[in-house]
């Protein structure tokens, strides 16, 4: 697993695909377990991202990272991606041909890992996964989904942590469905 993702992230940061490398200072493939039962999925990288190469190392990192530790957990223990691995220009949204020439790398990550659980992080990750869905109405629920393997895939939407940088009164949410993480996968390794 750990050289599926190596080749993963030499493919990754190899990657001339689509134009979001062109303003990119770096790619951002990904980082954490080969074996992780938990998979976050962000949309795509950040300033401090695109200049270290990790995701989710800026504030909305900090605090992504303060809620794992909330629940037990920690950055070590789970993979953290992005649904494109370049940074967009001034932070804009991918464009979704972006997203479909990037997305082959996500699901070479997932089909390597095989997480029991990937938490989306924003709408535009939810999408990908739950393209029919509104965030505030579902943020918080598990759904299992076709997965792109052969078992059902459980997915929980969270919003984006960078939320409760601009609006406080979502932190309490945010943590709030993160603590819903442990109690899933108990149901799913239980299920098992």
């Amino acid at each position: 697993m750990e050289n599926d993702l190596q080749m993963i992230r030499e493919k990754i940061n190899k990657c001339r695909l689509c134009r979001l490398y062109q303003g990119a200072h770096s790619a951002v493939p990904g980082e954490g377990s080969a074996v992780a039962q938990v998979m976050f999925i962000g949309e795509a990288p950040g300033k401090d991202e695109d200049l270290q190469g990790k995701p989710f190392v800026g504030a909305a990192g900090k605090f992504l990272s303060a809620m794992l530790e909330g629940i037990g957990m920690k950055r070590e223990d789970v993979f953290i991606t992005n649904i494109v691995k370049h940074r967009p220009p001034d932070n804009r949204d991918p464009l979704e041909d972006e997203v479909e020439t990037c997305f082959p790398y996500l699901d070479a990550q997932i089909n390597a890992i095989k997480p029991k659980l990937i938490v989306t992080l924003g709408r535009h990750a939810m999408h990908r996964f739950l393209p029919d869905l509104k965030i505030s109405e579902v943020h918080g629920q598990a759904k299992r989904v076709k997965s792109i393997f052969s078992q059902k895939q459980v997915i929980l939407p969270l919003y984006h942590p960078a939320s409760a940088l601009y609006n406080p009164s979502m932190r309490s949410t945010l943590i709030h469905d993160m603590k819903k993480i442990p109690i899933l996968l108990k149901k799913i390794n239980d299920a098992s």
